[in-house]
């Protein structure tokens, strides 16, 4: 029996008892649920006046409209875009809207003020990216989790109110094209790690605050004011965008406080981040030569195909760890570790006839 014969009967086997079937709806929930978030713009303030509350609200949700697809537009494309859409008129953007939902809101004579949330309908925002011409991506990274950490005068701090975790909060990034999630900061996370345990990167603590929040890496971010209006920020550390490296002073613009100074650089830095994700194309870094892992799903019929993946994994060239997250009757989520450059380790495994791809920003590995 030949060896493609044994293959596509597997194939046969797993679509008829339904493994296979469930797995792609799975995989389709997943897709559909990421593609929902990526097309959210969450805490869109407004501020409109009008003759009375009513028409305030009104043209309030079309402000917001306008606020929230420049945002989307700098999420999927850039600046650039997003100013190259500039033109297109409220009713335009209007008819793109899925959805609204309202965070706050206050309302007075004649005003409104409100927080909202917009949601997009993708295919017509694709078209109106089409249409103008505009290049985009929908392929986020992985999740990152950045910890914030204030290094004044009076120490350092980490889960306490400053202006530094507030910058990162006020940004609202966990749905963007490099989605970033900043820990709550409640009991479970004070009592987890200190402020100087952070700061000194106490591996193991580290890995339990990323366990928390399901990410694939975990950043310290490091603000310490030289001045009123000076400010030298740190991130470096290993990521699913490659190797991070900030290291600068900034100084405030005009009246900019420390405040908004500190809103400003978070904001670089994710900047710099979304860059190096849409320059790799949404492919993992190189190694460098150093040990990088990153979590991969691993879809399986058996426990006999489990162990054969597995001992492929292991015995290729570059791979240096296969550690299990989860594992289940039909698959498996690894954190895979190996060294050297990302294309050779693809490489390898294709010679060991296992496939790695990404779908819907989650690497998946099946044989083939």
């Amino acid at each position: 029996m030949s060896d493609w014969f044994c293959r596509a009967l597997a194939i046969l086997i797993l679509v008829s008892t339904g493994w296979g079937s469930a797995f792609a709806q799975d995989a389709d929930a997943q897709q559909a649920a990421a593609l929902k978030q990526l097309y959210t713009v969450t805490g869109v303030k407004v501020d409109v006046r009008e003759k009375d509350a009513t028409q305030a609200k009104l043209k309030a949700i079309s402000d917001a409209q306008l606020k929230a697809f420049d945002k989307l537009a700098r999420r999927l494309a850039s600046p650039a875009a997003a100013k190259q859409l500039s033109g297109l008129g409220r009713r335009e953007i209007g008819r793109m809207m899925a959805s609204m939902s309202v965070e706050s809101e206050r309302t007075g004579p004649g005003r409104y003020i409100g927080k909202l949330t917009i949601r997009f309908l993708p295919e017509k925002v694709r078209q109106a990216f089409r249409n103008a011409g505009v290049g985009f991506t929908e392929q986020q990274s992985p999740k990152i989790v950045i910890i914030p950490i204030w290094n004044g005068p009076e120490g350092l701090i980490a889960w306490r109110d400053n202006p530094w975790r507030q910058a990162w909060i006020n940004l609202k990034i966990e749905n963007a094209i490099v989605p970033v999630i900043i820990p709550l900061g409640d009991l479970t996370d004070s009592q987890a790690i200190t402020a100087q345990e952070i700061f000194d990167r106490h591996e193991t603590k580290l890995e339990s605050i990323k366990f928390r929040y399901q990410a694939e890496a975990i950043l310290v971010a490091v603000a310490s004011p030289k001045s009123k209006n000076e400010l030298h920020a740190v991130m470096t550390g290993g990521s699913p965008l490659g190797q991070i490296s900030f290291d600068k002073t900034y100084k405030a613009n005009g009246d900019e406080d420390l405040n908004a100074l500190a809103e400003r650089v978070a904001r670089r830095f994710h900047t710099v981040m979304i860059d190096k994700w849409k320059k790799e194309g949404g492919q993992a870094p190189a190694a460098d030569g150093l040990p990088q892992s990153f979590a991969v799903s691993v879809p399986f019929s058996s426990l006999a195909e489990w162990n054969n993946i597995r001992i492929e994994l292991l015995t290729t060239p570059g791979v240096t760890g296969v550690d299990v997250s989860s594992i289940a009757d039909n698959g498996a989520v690894i954190q895979l570790s190996y060294v050297g450059a990302f294309p050779a380790l693809q490489n390898a495994l294709k010679a060991a006839r296992l496939n790695l791809s990404l779908y819907s920003g989650q690497w998946v590995l099946q044989p083939y």
